[in-house]
């Protein structure tokens, strides 16, 4: 199938000019005025904004947590992505403690292929390190294309690798060209506090909050700095919600070091005021929490500073039904909330329509920056010649609400209800085909792909 996009404004990470676009054999094959090419299909992109497809590389889809499994599987996740102009996801494989990380991708891809609608990929998540384990680290880099690994500061008996693990899996990952990506918030601290609350009655939503303060995440984040300084590899701090995480990225830039970090479309538009909605608040109940409203102005700072690269979703869903096993008492409820769908088009209506970042800055921080840390530019994340016809078209000025009554994703509540948005997604291209068009999918499951990534480098941004 062969796509002429024509007369819409062409915008990348470094550029925003009108221009034609042609596709063919799944890839972008030219780009330039008034191109003659003769097109199965032509798109009139007259006062539209074209943009790379989006990259989310933070989900959770059918993922097992706290005795239950997120909402969303690979065929709805990826749907949904794609109807909210993400055309590419990476999700975490998670290692059970004293197993491989052979047996724990062997359980992934038997949920995602043949199911999954937009493209993907994985991190590993390495949750039990020891001397077979580096040896795998190894192969999934060389052989899997699989070359960014997961690990967590906190969740004890479950996910959490300790400081020793920590610094030998980066050795590890340092030496053969990975990136080991971590969330940082200091687990010791955070369950004291939740068994202090609990033991005093504080059951409440509040209260999960309040058992992850800030200086939780910030002595994290610095602590993970100081090993990647140490080890000398390159490192990825995921869903960053705060000032006193980013001063702590900020203090390493000092030593000439470079941390990537991401934050979440959540922590730049949402606040913790939304806890105290008595048990509503399960809602929005995520790990890290949402933060004040000095972290959200420093966040966006932050992307325009450069210190934060990329923006995702932690995208982890739960019914209401599986957050109310929670209900009386706030460290059962599941964590996590719906937003894949959203991401695109709240970044562009907060950021850009709301004069916070640059057209060029959002497509940086929604899809080339991801590309390029996570080893697939220039095939993803781009508009070039010979790159992956990944594309969304996109009405700048259309006023949209956002509701659980239109969503797509599996989840029966809208964590964003009521709030009205400017701009909307509206076509979408995966590999050169339409993917979104008039509301509707017109790729079947399966069609996504899994895409194999390259090696990473501390300078590769």
């Amino acid at each position: 199938m062969s796509i002429l996009i024509k007369n819409g404004r062409v915008v990348t990470a470094s550029e925003s000019y009108i221009a034609d676009v042609y596709i063919e054999d799944e890839k972008i094959n030219a780009i330039g005025k008034d191109l003659k090419f003769s097109a199965d299909q032509i798109i009139d992109a007259t006062d539209r904004l074209v943009f790379p497809g989006g990259i989310d590389p933070h989900v959770h889809l059918d993922m097992p947590f706290m005795g239950t499994y997120s909402s969303d599987d690979y065929e709805t996740g990826t749907r949904a992505a794609l109807h909210g102009g993400t055309t590419m996801v990476i999700d975490f494989i998670l290692q059970t403690q004293g197993d491989t990380l052979a047996n724990a991708l062997k359980t992934w891809q038997k949920k995602s292929q043949g199911k999954a609608v937009g493209d993907y990929s994985y991190h590993m998540a390495v949750t039990d390190f020891n001397d077979e384990v580096a040896k795998e680290v190894v192969h999934f880099i060389e052989e899997e294309g699989i070359t960014s690994f997961k690990t967590f500061m906190a969740y004890k008996g479950a996910l959490m690798i300790d400081d020793g693990q920590m610094v030998q899996l980066m050795k590890i990952v340092e030496k053969n060209g990975g990136l080991v990506t971590v969330h940082a918030t200091n687990g010791d601290m955070i369950d004291s506090l939740i068994a202090k609350n609990r033991a005093e009655g504080k059951l409440s939503p509040l209260y999960h909050y309040l058992s992850q303060p800030e200086v939780t995440e910030a002595e994290a984040s610095a602590r993970f700095a100081d090993m990647l300084a140490y080890t000398n590899c390159p490192g990825y701090i995921v869903h960053m919600t705060c000032e006193g995480a980013l001063n702590a990225v900020r203090n390493a830039t000092q030593r000439n070091q470079k941390v990537f970090v991401e934050t979440c479309t959540q922590y730049l538009v949402l606040d913790a005021s939304l806890y105290e909605k008595d048990f509503e608040g399960a809602k929005w109940v995520m790990s890290p929490p949402l933060r004040e409203k000095k972290d959200q102005e420093a966040l966006w700072s932050g992307i325009n500073q450069g210190l934060v690269q990329v923006v995702g979703t932690d995208h982890c869903p739960f019914l209401w039904e599986q957050k109310k096993m929670g209900k009386d008492d706030f460290s059962k409820i599941p964590n996590g909330h719906p937003a894949i769908e959203h991401r695109m088009e709240l970044l562009y209506s907060e950021g850009v329509h709301g004069g916070k970042i640059s057209l060029t800055k959002y497509v940086e921080i929604s899809a080339t920056n991801a590309a390029k840390i996570f080893g697939m530019y220039p095939k993803k994340g781009t508009i070039a010649i010979g790159s992956d016809a990944d594309l969304v078209i996109f009405d700048p000025n259309k006023k949209h609400t956002i509701s659980v009554n239109t969503h797509h994703m599996n989840c029966d509540y809208s964590a964003y209800e009521g709030q009205e948005v400017v701009g909307k997604v509206e076509t979408v291209i995966l590999r050169g085909q339409i993917a979104i068009q008039n509301g509707a999918c017109a790729l079947a499951p399966g069609y996504g792909q899994f895409v194999k990534r390259g090696k990473t480098s501390k300078t590769v941004i």
